[in-house]
């Protein structure tokens, strides 16, 4: 049985972290656990939602991938990716399309793809206020290089990654339970 990480991947409030926790929650994938500058939101927690780091901190990890985005650094470990594929051969993580295609690229067949778009950037604005983001961090998000960059999949990944318009969670959970069946059953294993 092969390993397989599900990366789950879009822009800020396309819904990446609810169809994350769909996964953990119906599939039993861990989540990999990443890593990140930015400050907590009220109900994050270190170690939990990620392992929340300092400017210094952050680089004495070993990275398959990182990135600077809005002004702050994440990235996924090999310890994390390695940490998670031990309780579970099918295994979740959240990242930007540019940490998606590396994995895409590191891991190749192992690295299944679903890339999230919500058509109007006002809904997912909304999303991101909603779940209680600051409104001028919202908005300094939704006007960078990196924002812009995820409203479309990657051209790296067009053919080698499963897209999905999440206007409607129960059909976007329904086309996730379709991409998964090709690989594990519902109890997460082959």
């Amino acid at each position: 049985m092969e390993n397989r990480v599900f990366v789950i991947t879009g822009a800020a409030g396309s819904g990446k972290t609810t169809i994350r926790n769909y996964l953990h929650d119906r599939y039993g994938m861990p989540r990999v656990i990443t890593h990140t500058t930015r400050p907590p939101r009220a109900n994050e927690k270190d170690g939990v939602d990620y392992y929340f780091e300092t400017n210094q901190s952050f680089f004495h990890n070993h990275y398959l991938e990182s990135v600077r985005y809005a002004g702050n650094y994440y990235g996924s470990s090999y310890e994390g990716l390695e940490s998670a594929w031990q309780k579970n051969p099918y295994v979740c993580i959240v990242l930007d399309g540019a940490g998606a295609v590396t994995y895409k690229r590191k891991l190749g067949e192992r690295a299944v793809i679903i890339f999230l778009k919500v058509g109007n950037p006002e809904v997912l604005k909304r999303r991101m206020e909603g779940r209680g983001d600051d409104t001028t961090m919202v908005t300094k998000r939704i006007k960078s290089q990196e924002y812009v960059r995820d409203l479309e999949m990657p051209a790296a990944l067009i053919g080698h990654a499963y897209e999905i318009v999440n206007l409607d969670l129960t059909q976007t959970k329904n086309q996730v339970d379709q991409i998964v069946s090709k690989y594990c059953h519902p109890n997460g294993r082959q």
